[in-house]
C-alpha cells in the first residue's frame, strides 16, 4: 500500500489546493465547486443481509478501484461509520482485505468530526427546547417530540428520568433526524431551511411547534457549516473516495450524503455509491427518496450476493436460497435500471456453487460476475467493472414507484406489493390516527421511509427466501419534517442499540 498525500488525490480530480481544507496529509474537506454534475451513478446494493455480512462496502471500493484500473475517472462515495457499531457488534465499515478506504482507523472513529458536530447540533436543539420550557414556555409546549443523541451504543440511555421528573430517551446519532437532514440537504441554504422545519413538539391546543419557533437555525448552521463539506480520502489503490454522512438504513434512508454524491458527479465520470442493508430497504429508499427528489438517475445497479447468504436464505440449501436473489431482482426491475449481479467470493466457495449461481442468473437474463477483491484488490473485480461499463445506458431514465402527491396509504402499499411482494397492508388504529393528522396538516405529500427488519422481505425476520402474498402490518407513523419523509414503522425499531456480550472494542489494539 502506497498512501498518497491527499493533495495528490485532489490533483487527480483537478481540485486546487485552495479548494481543500486538509486534516493532516491523508484527509481533506472539499470546498464548494461549481461544475456540472455529469458522472454516471452506479448503485451497489445486496440481497437480504445475514450475520455473515455481504460485503457491499468491499465490493463498492473494489469496483471503483477496478474502474480506475481501466482508466476511468472514478470516485467511490460511502457513508461515514458510526462509532456505535464500530465498538459494538459490526466493527468497522471501511471495506476489507485488499479493498479498503484509508486511513481506516481514523474514518471508523473521529474522522473529521462530522458526527460530533451533528451530535452537538442535535443536543443544542434539545437543550434549547428544555430551556424554553423552563424559562416560561411561551410556546405552550405540552409534548416534546425531539430526542437527544450520542454516537455510542448505550442501552441505559433508551429511557432516563430527568431532574424535572420527565422521561426522555436518546437516539444514536446515526438515527437522528439531523443526521438524515444533513445527508439529504443539497446546500447550506437548504440545510438551514430543513433544520428550521424540524417538528420539536405540540402545544396544549395541538398546534405544531417547529425548531424555527426557537430562532435556533442560525446557531445550528454555525455548528454544522464545516462538517457539511464533503470529506476526501482514498482507497488502498489511491482511487479518490468521498465519505460523508451516515444515516441508518432501517430507520432513515441509509445512504452517503447527497452533497457528497453530487460533488463526486461533478468531479468524476463514474461514481460508485452504496445503499445500506438489502435492496428492499437501502436501494428502495435511495431511488424513491434521494434520487426522485434531487433528479439523480442511477445508470446501473450492482446486486451483491454471497454463497453463505444464499444458503442462509435457503436454510442451508443454495438452490432454495436463490429464490431470495430472484425476489430482489424482481423488485429492482421496477426501476428500469440495468442490473448486474456480483458474487462476493469467499475462499471456501466451490466451483460448482459459483456455477449454480451463474446459470440461475443467466436464465433470468441477468449478467453475473465474480469479485475476488478481498484477496486481489482491483484485479479481482475487472470483469465486474467491464460488465458495469457495458450495461450503463446513459440515456436510461429511472422509474419511481410512486408520486409524492399520493396518499401515505398509496405510497406504502406500492412499496409493499412491488418490493416486498406482499398482497396487502394492514394499518392499526394508531397508524390511521397519525396519518389522518398528517393529512389534516398537509404534511403527507412527501416520500415514505419504511422502518422494518432488514433480514426479510416481510415484517418478520424469521421469514426468509421469496415470500409472496403475505400481509404487511403498519404499527406507527412518524413525521421527519426536516428530513422530508414520513417514517412508516412495521415494527418497533430501537434507535439506541446496546452493546453485545462480546463487543468489538475488546479487539482494539494500540
Amino acid at each position: 500500500m502506497n498512501k498518497l498525500n491527499i493533495k495528490e488525490i485532489a490533483k487527480k480530480l483537478n481540485i486546487q489546493e485552495e479548494d481543500l481544507i486538509c486534516y493532516g496529509n491523508d484527509k481533506a474537506k472539499i470546498k464548494k465547486l461549481s461544475r456540472e454534475e455529469t458522472g454516471n451513478l452506479i448503485l451497489v446494493t445486496s440481497i437480504n443481509p445475514t450475520p455473515y455480512g455481504e460485503g457491499k462496502t468491499t465490493i463498492s471500493i473494489a469496483l471503483a478501484d477496478a474502474l480506475s484500473k481501466l482508466n476511468k475517472n472514478t470516485i467511490v462515495c460511502l457513508r461515514e461509520p458510526s462509532m456505535g457499531p464500530v465498538f459494538g457488534l459490526k466493527g468497522g465499515a471501511t471495506g476489507g482485505g485488499m479493498s479498503q478506504v484509508i486511513p481506516s482507523e481514523d474514518i471508523n472513529l473521529h474522522f473529521t468530526g462530522d458526527f460530533h458536530a451533528i451530535t452537538s447540533a442535535n443536543n443544542l436543539l434539545a437543550a434549547a427546547i428544555s430551556n424554553h420550557i423552563f424559562q416560561g414556555n411561551e410556546l405552550n409546549i405540552e409534548k416534546v417530540m425531539f430526542n437527544r443523541c450520542l454516537d455510542i451504543n448505550d442501552r441505559a440511555l433508551r429511557s432516563i428520568k430527568l431532574s424535572d421528573n420527565t422521561t426522555e430517551s436518546f437516539d444514536i446519532t446515526a438515527a437522528s433526524e439531523i443526521m438524515a437532514i444533513f445527508s439529504l440537504a443539497n446546500s447550506l441554504e437548504d440545510l438551514k431551511e430543513r433544520l428550521s422545519k424540524i417538528i420539536i413538539g405540540y402545544s396544549f391546543d395541538k398546534k405544531i411547534i417547529y425548531a424555527k419557533d426557537l430562532k435556533i437555525e442560525n446557531a445550528l448552521i454555525k455548528i454544522l457549516k464545516e462538517a457539511f463539506l464533503p470529506n476526501l480520502v482514498q482507497t488502498m489503490e489511491n482511487t479518490p473516495a468521498i465519505i460523508h454522512g451516515g444515516p441508518f438504513a432501517n430507520i432513515a434512508h441509509g445512504c452517503s450524503s447527497l452533497i457528497g454524491i453530487k460533488t463526486a458527479q461533478s468531479l468524476a465520470d463514474y461514481v460508485v455509491t452504496e445503499a445500506g442493508f438489502g435492496s428492499d430497504l437501502g436501494a428502495e429508499k435511495f431511488i424513491n427518496i434521494v434520487c426522485k427528489n434531487n433528479k439523480l438517475n442511477p445508470k446501473c445497479i450492482v446486486l451483491v450476493v454471497t454463497i453463505k447468504a444464499l444458503k442462509h436464505n435457503g436454510k442451508n440449501n443454495l438452490v432454495d436460497g436463490l429464490e431470495n436473489l430472484k425476489a430482489h431482482i424482481d423488485g429492482l426491475k421496477n426501476y428500469n435500471i440495468p442490473i448486474v449481479v456480483a458474487i462476493n467470493k469467499f475462499n471456501d466457495d466451490t466451483i460448482d456453487e459459483i456455477e449454480t449461481i451463474k446459470n440461475y442468473c443467466l436464465k433470468l437474463g441477468i449478467e453475473v460476475n465474480i469479485s475476488d477483491s478481498y484477496n486481489n484488490g482491483s484485479s479481482g473485480s475487472l470483469d465486474l467493472a467491464n460488465s458495469v461499463i457495458k450495461n450503463i445506458n446513459e440515456e436510461n431514465i429511472c422509474n419511481f414507484l410512486y408520486n409524492n402527491e399520493e396518499t401515505i396509504y398509496e405510497k406504502t402499499n406500492k412499496i409493499a406489493v412491488k418490493i416486498y411482494h406482499a398482497k396487502e397492508v394492514e394499518y392499526n388504529d394508531l397508524a390511521n390516527e397519525k396519518i389522518k393528522f398528517l393529512e389534516q396538516n398537509n404534511l403527507d405529500k412527501i416520500p415514505v421511509c419504511i422502518a422494518k427488519t432488514p433480514y426479510s422481505l416481510t415484517d418478520n425476520k424469521e421469514i426468509l427466501g421469496y415470500p409472496v402474498n403475505h400481509t404487511i402490518h403498519v404499527k406507527d407513523i412518524k413525521i421527519n419534517n426536516g428530513a422530508g419523509f414520513v417514517t412508516v414503522y412495521l415494527e418497533n425499531i430501537l434507535t439506541m442499540p446496546g452493546l453485545p456480550k462480546e463487543p468489538n472494542y475488546e479487539k482494539f489494539e494500540i
